[in-house]
């Protein structure tokens, strides 16, 4: 050691001692919210920090910043009061886990340059964790189960998932920061759409965890695909670690839609937290590391046509004169550079020496030529001297023949093309990887240019509409949608296509179903800034709206007999009464109880007396009309709310409908029970409230009840007079 210190410079162990400070932090952070809310850290920080930045420090060097590492990772431990046995075995496996991982990308990329094969460099370091977080998590586990008894399974599963995601989301964090540093949000004329894309992903992601109610996690991934498709790489990163790191402190906290799950622990929730956070890497990572590699080869494509532009100028295509019968009465001197040939020997007709496979099409290609003039341009194989096959593209063009003889020639001019061909294939292979991972998106992607035409849409369009994607693209909204459609579209395009973002509801019919969709308009800009079209992205939440519809339903009736429960009947009875005290007409009401409820629940249980309060809830409802309100208040108490009732004698004759009704016994499996009702009728004009006109109908029922029950009393009160009971068709004064 006293021999290797004198070799390190100040700024390398300045480096170090600060690397430990950003590991001892991120330690005591994951363990300290992890213990204070009584669950296991669902993403561990530190050893993705340590990895990033291993990756960008030569490898004479790791020790010095495994070893601080290693510092920070015990010292966190130990002022959180873990004991120094299980805290030097803990900070051994992730020192371990660190080493492996950093090895592996390491060994397989001594250097990371900034035009690195991604999806390479992804899979190695996604294998490398897998491996190394098993490893780790074993040792872990290993250490506390000897130490503290801990089951070996569940504290191994609990490290593996923290350590995986963490090493996936912040090590890749961490390495693109410490590169890029501050060129991670672009050009300073670009930083403000990142920033702005960074917030509305953090927005979202805090409004969706904010609430407990609804599950919104869908929500998340279309701003986090937005920012990924705008930004690529960088975009996924920051966007993945804004999502890891509000999801972490809402679940910690106990906030968020996880809370769904009834009676759910929070280890439940911290382990759907993963899930989540993994699903969103899976989603996004993959997308962002072939975007990154499409733009690479776009970049060689470019690369390629320049390079082949310059051997046009400076070296010469191959220009050839050639006669109807085949033979070239001029081959440029090129060709020996070309396809190795010397132009004597190409002066003959050498069609064996196109591919097998283009020959007939080449062939066709001539003869249209010959038939309609003009020109074409094709391409095709042709054999080099020794033996392999170069890709030409080839000019021709039909021209009379300079010798005057009437004869028509062809002029061909063809350049060697393999590299841009070969380019071409792996940019149509990337564009199939991202068909694919965009038609699998459980919502409709589109792209509309700015003169409102499809320019992309996604697969899923047809899962929705049953709409055929190719056949919508270059046709205009207006044409795909409809006029009704539209013109519900119409003032969001406008404000997309103006430089706004949008966000709107809206329902249409689609193969015989009527749905609910949510869509994100999102301006497209091009390099200027200038509004060139915009993205949508169309979310079906009909299933959303359903439950919605449910719980409203919920809300106002009763479970047990699907009759109104008491919410709904102080709604009804207020707007009725101020409309018959408006309309100086009578209203009806009826308090009804079973008489001797309790006897049926002693004696034959509460599943025999919820069959007979539906029994009864059902012949109640029989006796009136559709549109009179039946409600169950609770218990056996119920009440009827009757509207249109010209006098008392319809009043009463409803009331000993209803009793008749209970006449019959109503049949609960073998049980045979006789119910009667104990009624208490109000039969008001301009009463002054809910409560008032609920007391006399009171009044009467208890009246009822006195009187020996399976009766009722009806109590009359109209403005200027007192109440009248009647009974049985006797009235009282």
């Amino acid at each position: 050691m006293r021999r290797l210190l004198p070799s390190i410079s100040t700024a390398v162990l300045l480096q170090a001692i600060a690397m430990a400070i950003l590991v001892f932090a991120s330690c005591a952070y994951s363990l300290a919210l992890a213990r204070s809310t009584g669950s296991a850290p669902s993403l561990w920080i530190a050893n993705g920090v340590l990895v990033g930045g291993l990756l960008r420090r030569p490898t004479r060097d790791w020790w010095l910043y495994l070893l601080f590492g290693f510092a920070g990772t015990v010292a966190a431990q130990l002022v959180l009061h873990v004991a120094p046995v299980v805290a030097l075995g803990l900070a051994a496996a992730g020192a371990l886990e660190v080493l492996l991982v950093s090895g592996a990308v390491r060994r397989r990329f001594p250097e990371i340059p900034r035009d690195v094969p991604y999806l390479s460099l992804g899979r190695v370091a996604l294998a490398s964790t897998l491996v190394a977080c098993a490893l780790s998590a074993l040792l872990a586990a290993l250490t506390v189960h000897i130490a503290q008894g801990t089951p070996l399974l569940v504290y191994a599963q609990t490290w593996y998932r923290a350590h995986v995601l963490g090493m996936v989301i912040v090590a890749t964090l961490a390495w693109v920061v410490f590169t890029e540093k501050w060129r991670l949000f672009g050009k300073p004329a670009r930083r403000w759409p990142f920033v702005r894309d960074m917030a509305l992903i953090a927005g979202t992601t805090f409004a969706v965890f904010a609430q407990s109610r609804y599950p919104l996690l869908f929500l998340i991934y279309a701003p986090l695909l937005l920012a990924v498709f705008r930004h690529r790489f960088a975009g996924m990163i920051v966007g993945v670690a804004l999502i890891a790191a509000i999801t972490n402190i809402a679940t910690a906290l106990g906030s968020g839609p996880f809370n769904l799950i009834l009676d759910g622990s929070r280890a439940e929730h911290a382990l759907l937290a993963q899930v989540f956070l993994g699903v969103a890497c899976l989603i996004s990572l993959p997308l962002a590391l072939i975007l990154a590699e499409r733009r690479q080869l776009e970049a060689k494509v470019r690369e390629s046509e320049l390079r082949y532009r310059i051997l046009a100028d400076y070296a010469g295509d191959l220009v050839m004169r050639i006669r109807p019968d085949g033979q070239r009465r001029y081959v440029s001197p090129s060709i020996k550079e070309l396809l190795g040939w010397d132009a004597e020997e190409f002066s003959m007709p050498r069609p064996d020496l196109i591919h097998p496979v283009d020959r007939e099409r080449v062939a066709e290609a001539v003869a249209e030529l010959y038939r309609t003039g003009g020109s074409t341009i094709t391409t095709y194989r042709i054999r080099h001297k020794e033996g392999h096959y170069v890709w030409f593209e080839a000019l021709a063009r039909l021209v009379p023949s300079p010798e005057g003889d009437g004869m028509m020639e062809i002029i061909y001019t063809g350049r060697n093309v393999t590299q841009r061909v070969i380019a071409e294939q792996a940019l149509a292979d990337s564009e199939r990887r991202l068909r694919t991972i965009t038609d699998n998106v459980p919502a409709v992607i589109a792209h509309v240019d700015a003169s409102e035409h499809y320019t992309f849409v996604n697969a899923y369009v047809e899962h929705v509409s049953g709409a055929d994607p190719r056949q919508m693209i270059g046709k205009t909204m207006r044409e795909v949608r409809g006029e009704q459609i539209y013109g519900d579209l119409k003032g969001h395009i406008a404000t997309a296509l103006g430089g706004g973002m949008a966000m709107f509801e809206y329902e249409a019919d689609y193969k015989g179903r009527h749905l609910c969709f949510q869509t994100n308009f999102v301006p497209d800009r091009d390099p200027e800034g200038c509004v060139r079209g915009f993205y949508a992205l169309t979310t079906d939440i009909t299933h959303i709206k359903d439950v919605e519809q449910e719980l409203s339903r919920l809300a106002r009736f009763d479970t047990l007999t699907g009759l109104a429960n008491r919410r709904h009947f102080d709604e009804r009875i207020a707007t009725l009464l101020l409309q018959k005290y408006r309309q100086r007409s009578p209203l009806l009401l009826m308090m009804i109880d079973v008489d001797h409820f309790k006897r049926i629940n002693d004696s034959w249980g509460h599943g025999v007396g919820d069959e007979v309060l539906k029994a009864v809830g059902r012949r109640i409802q029989a006796c009136l009309r559709k549109n009179d309100l039946v409600a169950r208040l609770g218990g056996d108490e119920f009440v009827a709310l009757i509207e249109d009732v010209e006098s008392s004698s319809i009043a009463e004759e409803l009331a000993r409908k209803i009793q008749t009704a209970m006449k019959r016994e109503i049949a609960v499996g073998a049980v045979r029970v006789k119910m009667t009702l104990s009624i208490g009728v109000a039969f008001c004009q301009s009463v002054a409230s809910a409560d008032a006109f609920m007391r006399i109908a009171d009044t009467a029922l208890y009246e009822a009840k006195a009187a020996g029950r399976n009766t009722f009393r009806m109590a009359m009160h109209e403005p200027q007079q007192e109440s009248v009971l009647a009974s049985n068709g006797v009235r009282f004064r």
